[in-house]
């Protein structure tokens, strides 16, 4: 069996955003050699979400403000504990939980073996800075 590992390193400008993948993780597959087998996506940060969905701009706004009627932005202490601590960024990581921390897409006759529409998504909740994904390609 044959693996391969990458850390994606992206530049993340806003607090929340959403960063299409899917090419990046393709060139990984693309370069592992890898015909059959799983590719990890997972977010290296507590704060942020790899997720799979449409790339729809409605849905993504929509995912936006549901999240933060959720877990609004809040940085003083008095709503999140986390906060307490000298941190201002609770909100993040109730984010992160509900969106997830990784994806796992089956790879068959060497590409992403998706459904229609799906694309895999960084989801950055407390961002302005760079932040690593590891894509990890195991396989035959």
């Amino acid at each position: 069996m044959k693996s391969h590992t990458k850390h994606l390193v992206l530049q993340v400008s806003e607090r929340m955003e959403f960063i299409n993948i899917t090419h990046q993780v393709e060139a990984e597959l693309e370069a592992s050699g890898i015909r059959e087998g799983l590719c990890l996506v997972n977010a290296m940060h507590i704060t942020a979400s790899v997720f799979i969905n449409d790339d729809e701009s409605g849905l993504h706004r929509d995912y936006k403000r549901w999240l933060e009627d959720l877990a609004p932005f809040d940085a003083s202490p008095q709503r999140y504990h986390h906060n307490r601590t000298g941190e201002d960024n609770a909100d993040a990581h109730h984010k992160r939980q509900i969106m997830g921390r990784e994806v796992v897409v089956a790879i068959t006759n060497g590409r992403l073996d998706f459904g229609p529409w799906e694309q895999i998504f960084y989801g950055e909740f407390d961002g302005r800075r760079p932040k690593r994904v590891m894509v990890k390609i195991i396989g035959e």
